[in-house]
């Protein structure tokens, strides 16, 4: 019999995958779940075939889900039954035949090297409390790094090399990478680390950036302090951690890094994925020469 939380339990602790992951597969697989049972009471994990799925990503479509939302529900679908499959518990794999929906890749969105500069460098931008510096820490962290949000809130201070201006990051599925850093973000981070520990509460003893209470920094704090700070300089809708990864990726393509250098420093499994920053550059440049060129 095919168990939700038997696969989550499989997904955890051999396949190593991160606790944020299994929660959106668990999202998904019960959300199929749920529609399928609402559809016809009879059906199970067993007996449902590719049209009840394909009917379901339609559904998800109808809602409004977008191309790589309703993918990535069908991702957890076929990873479930081929956990089945390989377990003897189905006989088939109905998910096999069914096609994602096509999706357009949008392009990745960044902020201005000369925004990014207006907000870091102005006096004006930041306050002089424990809360600002943190702020400024972490968006200096996140454009100078190109880290992902949970490999931001994950880091220890003994991830950071401050001899060599290394930062040691785990990434996704616990893979390691090591990070150059420069001296500006060797003093901010000094600074940072300073006033810190001369707070009366530290909870956690391991954690580089806390919040006020003591305990290691959470993902919706972070995303809140990005957002905040760069509404001062962008009026892009989408202010997230993320889009400082994007501006760092942009910013070194934009300034003679290589593919292959920004694709070990991103952490990308594949340099195609990395290769969308180059769309990026292009499309930038071709603004850049109709507004410059007089017979553009």
């Amino acid at each position: 019999m095919m168990k939700i939380e038997d696969f989550l339990d499989y997904l955890r602790y051999e396949r190593n995958r991160s606790e944020l992951t299994v929660r959106n597969y668990e999202r998904s697989l019960k959300d199929f779940e749920s529609y399928f049972k609402h559809r016809e009471s009879n059906l199970s994990w067993e007996s449902v075939d590719s049209d009840i799925i394909r009917d379901w990503m339609e559904s998800r479509m109808d809602k409004g889900d977008m191309a790589s939302t309703v993918n990535n529900c069908l991702s957890a679908v076929r990873s479930f039954f081929r956990y089945a499959l390989s377990r003897g518990l189905v006989s088939n794999d109905p998910s096999y035949a069914v096609t994602g929906p096509k999706k357009q890749k949008p392009l990745p969105q960044f902020v201005r090297e000369d925004d990014m500069d207006r907000l870091i460098d102005l006096p004006q931008s930041w306050g002089d409390s424990y809360k600002d510096l943190r702020a400024r820490t972490i968006i200096i962290l996140l454009y100078e790094t190109g880290i992902r949000l949970a490999e931001l809130t994950g880091l220890n201070d003994g991830d950071i090399d401050f001899a060599m201006h290394q930062l040691k990051v785990t990434g996704k599925r616990n893979k390691q990478r090591i990070i150059p850093f420069g001296q500006e973000l060797e003093d901010v981070l000094r600074e940072y680390i300073r006033q810190r520990n001369e707070q009366e509460v530290r909870l956690d003893g391991d954690a580089l950036l806390l919040d006020l209470k003591g305990h290691r920094i959470a993902r919706h704090q972070v995303e809140t302090i990005v957002n905040r700070h760069l509404s001062k300089v962008t009026t892009m809708k989408k202010r997230s951690p993320h889009v400082l990864r994007h501006t760092f990726a942009t910013a070194m393509l934009n300034n003679g890094a290589g593919l292959e250098s920004v694709r070990k420093l991103l952490g990308h499994e594949s340099v195609a994925t990395t290769e969308i920053y180059t769309h990026t550059t292009f499309e930038q440049l071709k603004r850049v020469y109709k507004n410059a060129h007089p017979r553009a």
